[in-house]
């Protein structure tokens, strides 16, 4: 039985909205690379998840200056 959050095979429609220089710089990535936008994006968030986990929270920034 196929379970549809078994890792890889979820392929829910999200759009996603990004600056019109960004958007081109990723195609142009998506071309060289014979990928598609859709490869690119899950690839640049699994190279950059660990430095963008360590950004701090909103809540955290704000507990912060509460002190």
């Amino acid at each position: 039985m196929a379970d549809g959050n078994q890792k890889g095979s979820d392929k829910r429609k999200q759009s996603l909205y990004f600056p019109e220089a960004m958007l081109q710089e990723i195609k142009d990535e998506a071309a060289r690379l014979d990928r598609s936008l859709s490869w690119i994006v899950q690839r640049a968030w699994k190279l950059a998840r660990v430095e963008i986990k360590k950004i701090p929270s909103v809540n955290d920034i704000a507990d912060d200056e509460e002190q």
